[in-house]
């Protein structure tokens, strides 16, 4: 069978969670199928980058587009009936090159990675191809919660989150009738979660059949512990993400305003790193004697190996967490809010992980694993276990059962 993707970004290298799940995907996919990726990219150099898959897909890159000032943005946020995820991958461009491709090649199967590429999908339809999305969150969910918390900030006197507040308000019922329209337009949707699927489901209950749960992975036979050494501390906690996203900011505003006070009253020397790429003034304003900024880094894993602690202070966000779905098959020590966990399904709070939501909760769970780390070996080993057997990208993708590829084709 014959696969199109459309990416917004190269999927390679893997340098996000968004990358890592496209990359994934494409490569269980081709596998079994013919698979042609159609990836922007934003220079020679990324371009070149996507060597290796050249090994195993054909690959076609269009520049990526302009990117979009603050001001524009604001502007269609108060003017543009679509949210500002269906604008940000906008190219004319991009369009030729997939109508060429369209033109000159029978796809059985059309996916769109990200909702951001979905309005390449609906021009479209009835041309053959089966209309496939690949849904990263069920996106009005994310900004509903992200626009309840920061207008809960604005009532308790802090005015810079009504800003914040109103533009994710906005964008909230704007996604809710781009999702709703989108579920009634394309052939089927994929999401990383039960959870995620309710969601949307919740939008256009009659297309409930049409949402397929596709969940997030990790390749177990790289990432997994002793591939590397590291040991930074007994008391070294360590965050990793995506900096510039923002439900990641407001989990580190959250911890390190909340909970590291509470944890360096009884560990003195405990400190938070916090890892990532696109770190902005947001992030590194939380610099502190306690707290160190390194950013982006070639690998995460040797910060993973060596922290006492792993945190995921999630507050907002949906989907299912790659970090955690990492740090779990890497056996570290992990504490985690309930948000953090989600998507995950079967994590149990004391066997894989610690849980918990309150501040002084969540600062006792970490101290209980500063002090104990035969307890963090124990849940680590447990955590792995629980990822080798269910989220491993082989199960995931089909090479021990069904394959994607047909269960897309034949969603109803």
């Amino acid at each position: 069978m014959r696969i199109l993707m459309l990416s917004p970004y190269p999927p390679y290298p893997l340098r996000s969670g968004g990358a890592l799940r496209i990359y994934h995907v494409a490569r269980g996919l081709a596998e079994h199928h013919e698979v042609t990726l159609l990836s922007f990219a934003p220079h020679a150099a990324a371009v070149a980058a996507l060597a290796p898959l050249r090994a195993w897909c054909h690959v076609v890159t269009v520049p990526s587009p302009a990117g979009r000032s603050v001001a524009r943005r604001a502007l269609t946020t108060l003017t543009s009936s679509q949210p500002d995820m269906a604008l940000r991958a906008q190219s004319h461009a991009y369009s030729e090159a997939l109508s060429r491709l369209v033109a000159s090649t029978p796809f059985a199967l059309v996916l769109a990675a990200s909702i951001e590429m979905a309005g390449y999908l609906l021009p479209l339809r009835g041309l053959g191809p089966r209309l496939v999305l690949d849904q990263f969150n069920a996106e009005y969910l994310l900004q509903r919660r992200a626009a309840l918390s920061d207008l809960a900030l604005a009532l308790r006197l802090r005015p810079r989150a009504l800003v914040g507040g109103l533009y994710s308000l906005l964008q909230w019922r704007k996604l809710a009738r781009y999702e709703r329209m989108l579920l009634a337009q394309l052939d089927t949707i994929t999401v990383v979660s039960e959870q995620d699927r309710n969601a949307l489901a919740r939008l256009h209950p009659a297309a409930a059949q049409r949402l397929v749960v596709v969940p997030n992975g990790v390749d177990t036979s790289l990432v997994r512990p002793g591939a590397v050494r590291g040991d930074l501390g007994g008391a070294t906690m360590v965050f990793t993400g995506t900096l510039d996203y923002r439900p990641n900011i407001d989990a580190l505003r959250w911890f390190t305003a909340e909970v590291l006070p509470l944890i360096r009253a009884r560990a003195p020397t405990a400190r938070l790193l916090i890892v990532g790429r696109a770190a902005g003034a947001a992030i590194h304003a939380l610099a502190s004697e306690a707290v160190e900024v390194i950013g982006e880094v070639a690998a995460v894993a040797p910060y993973i190996d060596g922290a006492a602690v792993y945190v995921v202070p999630m507050r907002i966000g949906g989907g299912s967490r790659l970090k955690l779905l990492e740090a779990l098959a890497m056996e570290a020590p992990i504490v985690t809010t309930p948000m953090g966990a989600e998507g995950i399904v079967g994590l149990r709070d004391g066997t894989h992980l610690l849980m918990a939501e309150r501040p002084k909760d969540f600062a006792n769970a970490v101290l209980r694993l500063i002090a104990d780390p035969t307890l963090g070996q124990r849940l680590g080993s447990a955590g792995r276990a629980h990822v080798v057997a269910n989220y491993d990208w082989r199960i995931i993708t089909g090479t021990s059962g069904a394959e994607l590829g047909h269960r897309l084709l034949k969603a109803q």
